[in-house]
């Protein structure tokens, strides 16, 4: 059984990958800020006890290590919020007193600087800084000690407000990120309602005016409408051209053999055979140019490798000329036109100098600007400068079907019209004619 998969959703893809990402950097920033403001705060701590550290030594130096002086009324006791410890050679002086079991083995360690010690049976947790000097010889111990149980249960509430306003900016994040789709999606609305509208009818165009990341999907379907459009209005003309060209020959060849007082004798014959061989090029004319593809999205050609291959089969059609290739493109240079109507387009006009050249055509390849540039150039007679400009038009369409450069040349610019290009006919610098063909787009 084919299991049927549901559509993709862009809205549902970037809630998918937007709120876990939110969710988790703010849980990490909120595990951060745990990590730092316990940083902080021993820091803080630790920089109080060695300043009091220091007044205490000042002190003493002060009294010149006579402790005793410094018992007297309760200043220490009203300026410190710390336990202290004081050791000489011969006393030991610990306020307050309930902090003598543990500031004992402190004074007795050896270990200078910040201490943090959570002793064993111990309801503490200890942050202390113990230094030792020498004066007058004796050496002398001073030791500041802070309980950080107290410090670290107003570090919990600070941290349990701060994810609490991490969750609510979780939610306030997840609104916004929902708001932020909402609005980022409307021009994929905008453009699903026009591709409604086209489809009812009630437009034949999608509004170019999209954000940037869709334009070129509306350019596309907007070249891909105009060339439904263009290959319609193509093939009606196609059809009215056949009708009437067809018309005329169709009439004759009827007028021919319904007129029974006419014997059939070789003239006769021969002005049938001469009919039909035009209603033969005209369906052939035709056929051809509906073969022609125009622009396709996807589609792209080798101009130098099909050049070649057109060169060569000219050769061997015309094997008293010589077929020259002049190119600044590589072999691997591709260029957005469908290969057939390359191969029409380059053919047709090889064929042309072919057909009127003295000794040799040459072909030229070349990028500029952004544009192909195709150029066939013979040393015929060429034409006069006055039939440069009709060379091609619809209104020599005719000419098609005798030899002279007028055969395939208004196939050619039928093409070149699709592509939206531009055809020129110009003398060659041998005196024969050359063809330009401009063909936009990027390879």
């Amino acid at each position: 059984m084919t299991r049927i998969k549901r559509p993709r959703s862009i809205r549902g893809a970037l809630l998918a990958v937007l709120l876990p990402a939110g969710i988790g950097l703010m849980a990490l920033a909120w595990v951060i800020h745990g990590l730092l403001l316990d940083r902080m705060s021993r820091e803080f701590v630790e920089n109080r006890l060695q300043d009091e550290v220091t007044f205490l030594e000042h002190q003493i130096r002060n009294v010149n290590g006579a402790i005793d002086a410094l018992r007297t009324g309760d200043y220490f006791e009203e300026v410190f919020h710390h336990a202290f410890a004081i050791q000489t050679p011969t006393q030991t002086l610990i306020s307050p007193t309930s902090w003598q079991s543990v500031l004992t083995p402190l004074l007795q360690s050896r270990q200078q600087g910040a201490i943090r010690l959570s002793p064993d049976g111990e309801p503490v947790d200890l942050l202390a800084f113990r230094r030792t000097f020498q004066l007058n010889g004796a050496a002398i111990t001073v030791l500041v000690a802070e309980d950080m149980a107290a410090l670290k249960d107003s570090q919990s509430a600070l941290h349990t407000w701060t994810a609490i306003v991490s969750i609510a900016l979780i939610l306030l994040l997840a609104i916004i990120i929902w708001l932020g789709i909402t609005l980022s999606m409307r021009p994929v609305s905008q453009l699903q309602a026009e591709l409604k509208l086209l489809q009812a009818g009630q437009r034949s165009r999608i509004d170019g005016s999209a954000p940037q990341e869709f334009r070129p999907l509306v350019l596309q379907l907007n070249q891909l409408l105009d060339s439904l459009d263009q290959r319609l209005t193509r093939s009606r003309e196609a059809l009215a051209n056949l009708s009437h060209s067809l018309k005329t020959p169709i009439a004759a060849v009827r007028q021919l053999l319904e007129d029974t007082d006419r014997p059939l004798d070789t003239d006769l014959r021969q002005e049938m055979a001469s009919k039909l061989g035009e209603l033969d090029r005209q369906l052939e004319s035709e056929m051809r140019r509906s073969r022609f593809a125009g622009p396709q999205v996807g589609k792209s050609a080798l101009p130098v490798k099909q050049s070649r291959d057109l060169l060569w089969m000219m050769g061997r059609l015309y094997p008293d000329k010589r077929f020259e290739l002049s190119t600044t493109l590589g072999d691997d240079d591709r260029w957005q036109i469908e290969e057939q109507d390359l191969n029409e387009l380059i053919g047709n006009l090889l064929d042309n100098g072919g057909k009127w050249a003295q000794t040799g055509v040459e072909l030229t390849l070349a990028r500029h600007h952004g544009s192909l540039l195709i150029s066939v150039a013979d040393d015929g007679p060429g034409v006069s400068v006055g039939a440069l400009d009709s060379l091609g038009t619809r209104g020599l369409r005719l000419d098609e079907q005798t030899p002279g450069h007028g055969l395939g040349l208004a196939i050619v610019n039928d093409i070149v019209a699709r592509y939206a290009g531009e055809v020129t006919f110009s003398l060659a610098p041998g005196g024969g004619l050359m063809a330009t063909i401009q063909l936009p787009g990027t390879p």
